[in-house]
This record gives C-alpha cells, structure tokens and sequence, in this order.
C-alpha cells in the first residue's frame, strides 16, 4: 500500500533569506580575531556601530577626545600584543585619532583606527559632503599600512590583513577606512559568515642567520667593558623569561630604558641604571635589545659616548632597516627578541666569559654612589614639596604595591619619576615614549586599567595633565581603579617667569596660580584631594589605592622647584640676543 506523503508548507521565516549587514560583519570579523574592546568617541556616521558593538558583548569605551581614545588603544596594542581598536568619526574626528596612530606607528605599538568616511564619489569630485576628506591619503605617510573597504563582502579580508599588518614584523599602527555607506550594505548571512578571516599566526618568530649569532657571540666574548641595553621592544616581546636568562647568564651589566624598567628588578645586582654616564661613555661593546639609537640615546654618538670609534656594537632588532640607523652596527641580529637571545644563550656554553670585576666594580661604585646621593633628597619633608619629596613619598607606595601600573608624563615630573620610582615587573611602567609628547596619561591610564584590571597611578605634571584632563569624567564615568596626582608648580616647567613686556599677560609658561584640579574630579563624582605635604600626598593616594576609586590628588610643588625643559634643556633652543 502506498502513502501519500503530503509536503508541509514552509514557514514565512524559513522562505526569507536570513541577511547580514557591513555593521554585523565588522563587528563578527573583529570578535572572530579575539578583538574585544573599543575605544573611542561616537558620532556620525559609526554612532550604531557602538551601539551594536556592546550589544554584541564587545567593550565599548566612549572618550570626550579621539586623541586620548588613540592613545588608550596604542598602549592596549602594547600590552596585549593584538591591535589595540580606536574607532572615531570622519573628518577632524580621523585626524584627530591620526596623531595617536603615528605616536603608535613610532612607538611599535600595533593599533588599528577605524574611521567612518565620506562616500568616494564625492570625495573623488570634490563636491562638499558633510565632513569630506580623503582620509586614506592623508593617513598613508603616518602609519605602517592603510586600506579602504568599499564592498562587504571585503571587510572579513580588510580586518585580516589590518591585524597581520598592525603585530607583524616591527609593529605600528594601521588605518582602516570605512564609508558611511559600507555600514548599510546588506548581503546573505551565511555568505557573510563564510567571508569572515580568522588570522592564522599573525606575527611569526624570524629567527636569525646562524651566522649573524656567531658573529655577535664573538664581539661580545671580546668585550671588556660590556653593556646590555634593554629597550621597550624587549618589554613588548614578552619573553621575560630569556630576556633574564641572558643577563644573568652573560653576567652583563644592563641599563633599562624607561618602559623596560621592570623586565629584571630595578634592584637587580646587574641593573647599571644608576651610574647610566659611566657606563655610555665607558663600555667597549653595546648590546642593544630592543632599543634604538634615536635621540633618547644621544644617536649613540657625542661626548656622552666617549671617544668616536671606541665602541663596537650589538643590535637585535627585527627591522633590518634598524640597523647602521646612526652608527655602525658590528653585529647586527635580525629577527624577534626571544628567538635571538635563545640562539646567544644556546651558543654562549657553560664558560662563557662574564663582565672583568673591574668593570663591575667600577659600576657598583658609581651607582652605590649617586643612590646615596638620591636617597638623601628622597627623604625630604619639605613644604611646599620638591619633585624629590613627593616622588620618594610615590616610590615607596609602588614598592608596596608591585602590581600596579605606573602612568607618567611630564617634563621634571617625568625626567625624576624616571630614575625615583623603582620597577619590579615588566610592563608596568607606561610613558612617553619614543617621541615625548604630552598628552597621553589620561589615555594610558584607561587602557591600563581596563586591559590589566589592575589598579593604575597616574603621575602627571600640571602642563601634561592639561591636554587631557578631561577625561577624568571618562575614568569616572567606567569607575576605574585610577588615582592621579597632579604635581601642581603653578606653570610649565615651573610657575615663576615673568611677562617682561609688562602688558599685564603672564608669561607662557605660567597658569592659573593655585589651581584646584581636584575639584575637576570632585565634579564628576570622583575623590578629590589637595596634599600640601608628603603626609598627606602618601596617604591620599594608599586611600585612592585600596579604595579603587577614581581619584585625583593635586600635590602642591614649590614653584621654584622646576628647570627649563626637565633634562632635555639643550634641545630648546635660547636666544642669546638682547634687545
């Protein structure tokens, strides 16, 4: 007997063509990626991007300014070693973002901006849309790669080769350029899922030629007057573990650039930071890890060097284009820090010869020396506080308290954190960096927080803080474990110069007298703190510490402490003409 099976009819949603649109496939390509967190500032035309962003579980972080999101996104890329997501609106919003994208790109910090933009139509023809601007074009010189998407079916690809782009090799930062119309673009879901990359090995190890390794084992053997210089692409790499096994193991004294600080104990018996003149203008071989000639190192030349031709250097780096940059480079390795210093270690043996005790002696002496002077200042009560009463009351705070992030941007505030405030653990310590701008703290300090969850101390100069200042409401806004203290000395670099015009102006350097940036805090539900002595600051910010919440402590400094341009006064130039 034969049954009639009777076919039933299809639902109205199992007849529909399930669809996707440009926002969900960015979104799903970002996630793909384990890209997780946004920072940012919403607006035309990638307002429902957020939106739908932390709809989908992403973190999305709203700023008060792209450039502060940029640099919140930069030091998430350095942290984390994945691109570090800043997302901004076009025209001035983009080139806003564009500042940190090229501190990023000069700092090897890989970051990914991703900017909505005018249609190409338009842009091409010149006919005035709402905020018209070539990005793409603008955007090419400052970073290390830029792509536009026009079509949705190529976002999966465009987030691919950005990431590849942002980690791989020396890296930077990437620009990603997305049309208000890509956003609208509807396609078939499974299409779209099926377009999505997932990045396979990103940024793979380069070993470096067996030969180049024979090569600087030889110079180094011949060293006697050795120096390891630890920069912050040694920091990056996180290979913590060689980086260590091989000072240790070579017996080299070493000097940590200021984001490297922390890579080995800044207590370590080896660490040279120190007597840091000494050892530049008396060591006969340089190993460089992670660090570049630039001007932070005087070019490696000039009398801070010794005498021209004295020394020999070692350079690990995996940009060849690095090497020979300022000085010739005796051995140059090429490739990534932890495969470089594991092909040294394996080709030291068991008697590779460690730094003559002369040397370390002469080292010892010299550090030994300059700590003692250091900590007699350290020590100081004095009120109004100098930089170096309230930085010694900050240094013991951070030795109490290893884990936490340390943000720092100033010209003294700077210059005297730098060699005050000890380091225990690599990573902590987030800066300037490679350019010295002004104007990252409040940014770093975001990034900091909500990529390590650890609690982060912020100190500022009052010049430095002003770029940025307004992002106290965003820490605040997310409850951030963050405590910033303002080290208030009336002006830039100090508050006593004087307008010798007499028009009734201040002088440039000078600001508002007294200032309360406390009450800045206080506004916007935050703690607010004004510390006229070390006391107060010390226990301002174990209270700020402990408690998690967000606070700014504005440190009273004598105005008179400061010096023009911290300890980089010789590249500002003075005019030697009276008139």
């Amino acid at each position: 007997m034969s049954v009639e099976l009777q076919k039933r009819p299809e639902s109205k949603a199992e007849t529909e063509e399930q669809l996707t649109d440009g926002f969900h496939l960015l979104i799903d390509a970002l996630k793909l990626n384990g890209l997780n967190t946004i920072y940012g500032v919403p607006g035309i035309p990638i307002t429902d991007f957020g939106r739908l962003a932390q709809a989908s579980g992403m973190r999305v972080l709203s700023f008060r300014h792209e450039q502060h999101a940029g640099n919140a996104a930069a030091i998430a890329g350095y942290l984390t070693k994945k691109p570090g997501l800043c997302l901004t609106v076009s025209a001035p919003g983009f080139l806003n973002g564009l500042t940190a994208l090229a501190n990023a790109t000069t700092n090897c910090f890989p970051m990914i901006l991703l900017s909505g933009s005018s249609e190409r139509e338009i842009v091409d023809l010149q006919q005035g849309d709402y905020e018209e601007m070539d990005q793409l074009a603008i955007a090419k010189p400052l970073c290390k790669a830029a792509f536009r998407v026009l079509h949705a079916e190529d976002i999966g690809i465009a987030v691919a080769r950005a990431i590849r782009a942002a980690v791989s090799g020396r890296p930077g930062g990437v620009y990603l350029d997305l049309p208000a119309k890509l956003f609208g673009q509807v396609m078939n879901a499974t299409a779209g899922a099926e377009s999505l990359v997932k990045v396979i090995d990103p940024a793979p190890e380069q070993l470096p030629s067996q030969a180049s390794v024979k090569r600087a084992l030889d110079v180094i053997k011949s060293a006697k007057k050795p120096l390891i210089i630890l920069g912050k692409g040694a920091a990056y790499a996180q290979a913590d573990d060689v980086v260590k096994s091989f000072v240790e193991k070579s017996g080299i004294p070493f000097l940590p650039m200021s984001m490297a600080k922390g890579l080995l104990p800044d207590m370590h018996p080896q660490n040279a930071g120190a007597a840091r003149s000494l050892v530049l203008k008396e060591s006969d071989v340089v190993i460089m890890v992670g660090a570049r000639l630039n001007w932070l190192l005087s070019h490696g030349k000039g009398k801070s060097w010794g005498e021209p031709g004295s020394k020999k250097f070692v350079q690990i780096d995996i940009e060849p284009r690095e090497m020979d940059s300022n000085v010739e480079i005796a051995a140059p390795l090429v490739g990534d820090i932890g495969s470089c210093l594991s092909e040294l270690l394996a080709g030291m043996g068991d008697q590779f010869p460690a730094a003559p005790d002369g040397w370390k002696s002469a080292i010892t002496t010299k550090r030994d020396a300059n700590t003692a002077k250091m900590n007699q200042r350290l020590g100081s009560d004095t009120t109004p506080m100098d930089f170096h009463t309230a930085l010694g009351a900050l240094r013991e705070i951070m030795q109490q308290r290893p884990d936490a992030m340390l943000v720092n941007e100033g010209a003294n505030t700077l210059d005297f954190a730098r060699s005050i405030i000890n380091m225990s653990k690599p990573r902590k310590r987030l800066d300037v960096g490679t350019w010295g701008i002004m104007g990252i703290g409040m940014g770093a300090a975001v990034a900091a927080a909500v990529e390590t969850g650890h609690p982060v101390l912020a100190v500022e100069g009052d010049s430095a803080f002003g770029f940025s200042g307004m992002e106290v409401e965003t820490i605040c806004r997310y409850n951030l474990p963050v405590c910033i203290v303002v080290f208030n000395n009336n002006g830039i670099y100090r508050g006593t110069d004087e307008n010798e015009n007499g028009d009734g102006d201040v002088a440039p350097t000078v600001f508002v007298k007294n200032s309360r940036y406390d009450k800045m805090m206080e506004a916007f539900g935050g703690v607010g703190v004004y510390a006229t002595n070390r006391d107060e600051l010390t226990q301002a910010v174990n209270e700020a510490m402990d408690s998690g919440k967000p606070t700014l402590i504005n440190a009273v400094i004598d105005e008179n402490a400061g010096t023009e341009s911290g300890r980089i006064g010789n590249l500002n130039p003075q005019s030697v003409v009276k008139k």
